[in-house]
Formats: C-alpha cells, structure tokens, sequence
C-alpha cells in the first residue's frame, strides 16, 4: 500500500561516558545491528493501535484525540505515545488515526536502549505518515522530550542520539551541552559483546532520578563558589577535592568529573590511532568508578567485569546503560570467540547459579526510514 511505512532504529551501546550526558558532558556510544522495526499505516477512524509480539499487552487502541498514560503489561505504549504527543504538540503528527506494529531483534532489559530505538522508529513512521521530515537532530529532541515528558525518565540524549547517528565501524561522540554530534573511528579487528545478567533494572522506579538530582545538588554547591561552571562536567578536579559537601554527593561529582576526562582520552587516542590495548584500561576503571563512586553497579555486574578482564582478548569492560542491573559490554579482539564467552558465562553461572545471555555486535548505521525490499519486520 501507498500508505504504508517502514522503518528501522538500532540499539545503541554506551561505550564510554556513564551518566555524563545530563551533566552537560561528551559522551561515546555506537549504534548496533539489532533494533526496532516499525511499519505504520493510515486508518479512517482518529484512532490508533499499537501492536507488537515482543511485549506483554501486545495490542494497545485508543484515540489521537484524547492520549492517556498507560500502566501495567501496556506500558511500553507509553515509549509511542510520548513521541505522538509531542509531535502533536508541534503540529507535526498524522491527523488521521494510524496502526503501528513494532518488532525487535534485540534482547530485552540488556542495557541497549530499546526504548530509544521504539521512539526513533515511531517518529519516523509518523513523520513520514504525515509527509513531514525534519533533521536527525530535531529527531532526536523530540524523542528525548517524549521520554522526559511523558514516560517520566530525565535522560540526557545518549541513547537517541547514538541510534539516530550511528555509522558502521564508528563510535557516535556527542557533545551534550551544545547537543552537537560527531563519529570516530574504531580500530580495527575488534568486536563488542554484551553479557546480559538478567537482572531487569526498571530505570524510572531504581535509582537513576536520585542520582540525577545528587548531581544537580553537587552542581548547585559547586557553583555557589564559582558561578562560571555551567555543567557539572566543568568541575576541575582541584576544586571539588577541596570544597565541603556531603559524601554522597562528592562521591557522584568525582565520578562525573572523572568520567569526563576518560572520554577525552579515548577520544583523543582514537584520533592518533592508539592501541586498543591502550584505551581499553580506560572502560574498566570507568567500570570501578561506577561501583565505587557512582554506585550503580551491583556484585553480578562487578563480577563479569573482573573475569571479563582476566581474559588476554578483552581490551577492557564496563557496565553499560543506566545501571542497578542490566548488562556489561566487553571490548575485544576478534579472537575473542563463541567459545570464550560460553567460559565466561560458565564462571558466572558457578557464582551467580544462573547463567548470563551473551551476545556479539558490530558497529551500525541509524536510525532510517525502509525501502520496501529492506523490511525484515514480519506481520
């Protein structure tokens, strides 16, 4: 039908930069080859219907004219609805009603962003249903807006911003505070593999919106003593060292500040070619940073990363994604094998009586609208 649309959003993996993105600061991610695919299509009535086989309560109908907050099983319509909204909002949206089913070859709760990559894949198809388009990067304000909005989680733009400008065998870098995006390089003959421990970390009810607002308390203090530093990220070493603040929040604004400079020394090698050998050390100590500092880690999390890092083929490894549960990303040679990590996991399972899923990406274009001949989504 002419009045179909398809379209595509990765998943995105945060390579370095954990918690950076809304404290102002310069964060790397890379877009996977795994995703959501949407396909949308016009209907008669101003009603919409949400359709898909990879959540609980796979079939969600209501009307454009009147959105409601969903709750329970149906909850990942919210992920859609925030993007209708605020396209809505900006006389953007379809002013017919539409369906829209989505699929996904991406393992759940693994830290790769699948809720990025539902409102990436859903603006487009409503876009596009409306004969509208518009710059990635307005794109992306518009889903992170739906995300903060209507589903109730203060993220930054990582991972909207990775899934939309990924590239193949690059690293998205996106400068936060100027909302400003770039790609380098990644070496090559090395892979990414995400070890999943199962443990789900439902981000809006866990920890993260305390740790968002520890960090704007510590910016608060910093910048009563000096008022040039917009962004936590900003803070020099020096003066955080010698300011009175609480622990807690001291602990959070040494991981930020710290942080900051392991992506800019990433960065900066990836530029002059550095070996990976080099630049992995700097995944693992953010990984120690975030258990230590951060906090928001967990013992399964520190323990894949310790036996990840006694294996000579990985460069270096880290949690990956908000935290509190979720997965770890390894970086390693392309030696690294099926069968390496099947003994990782087999560690893990000995310790933990459970064993991780393991899974193995490479670097991905963004998010797109799809030709016809592209669809791989099945109905």
């Amino acid at each position: 039908m002419n009045n179909t649309v398809h379209a595509f959003a990765p998943g995105r993996i945060e390579f370095l930069g954990n918690h950076l993105d809304y404290n102002g600061g310069t964060v790397l991610g890379t877009a996977i080859n795994a995703g959501i695919y949407a396909v949308a299509q016009m209907e008669n009535e101003p009603t919409f219907h949400l359709r898909s086989k990879s959540f609980e309560g796979s079939v969600i109908s209501g009307s454009i004219e009147k959105l409601e907050k969903l709750s329970g099983n149906q909850s990942w319509g919210n992920y859609c609805l925030g993007v209708l909204k605020v396209l809505q909002d900006k006389n953007l949206a379809p002013t017919q009603g539409f369906s829209l089913t989505l699929r996904t070859d991406l393992p759940m709760s693994a830290g790769l962003s699948s809720s990025a990559a539902v409102e990436l894949a859903t603006a487009q198809c409503l876009l596009a249903l409306s004969k509208q388009s518009l710059p990635k990067e307005e794109l992306v304000n518009i889903c992170r807006q739906a995300e903060n909005e209507w589903v109730g989680l203060p993220c930054g733009i990582l991972d909207q911003g990775t899934s939309a400008f990924g590239e193949t065998n690059r690293v998205v870098q996106i400068d936060c505070a100027k909302e400003s995006y770039s790609t380098l390089p990644l070496p090559l003959r090395t892979s990414f593999w995400i070890f999943d421990t199962g443990i789900k970390h439902d981000l809006i009810d866990s920890h993260y919106g305390t740790r968002n607002q520890e960090c704007k308390d510590a910016l608060t203090i910093i910048q009563a003593l000096d008022g040039s530093i917009e962004c936590l990220t900003q803070c020099p070493v020096s003066l955080l060292q010698n300011i009175e603040i609480p622990e807690n929040l001291k602990k959070r604004a040494q991981h930020v500040v710290e942080e900051q400079a392991r992506v800019h020394r990433f960065s900066d090698g990836l530029q002059n070619k550095s070996l990976p050998l080099e630049l992995g050390p700097l995944l693992t100590a953010s990984h120690k940073s975030s258990s230590l500092n951060f906090e928001n880690s967990l013992p399964e999390l520190d323990f894949l990363v310790e036996e990840l890092c006694k294996e000579e083929k990985v460069f270096g490894a880290r949690l990956t994604g908000g935290g509190f549960g979720g997965a770890v990303l390894a970086w390693t040679s392309q030696d690294f094998s099926q069968a390496d990590a099947n003994l990782i996991a087999l560690e893990y399972e000995n310790e933990w009586k459970h064993k991780p899923n393991y899974h193995s990406f490479l670097p991905s274009k963004g998010a797109c609208l799809l030709d016809h001949s592209d669809v791989k989504l099945v109905n």
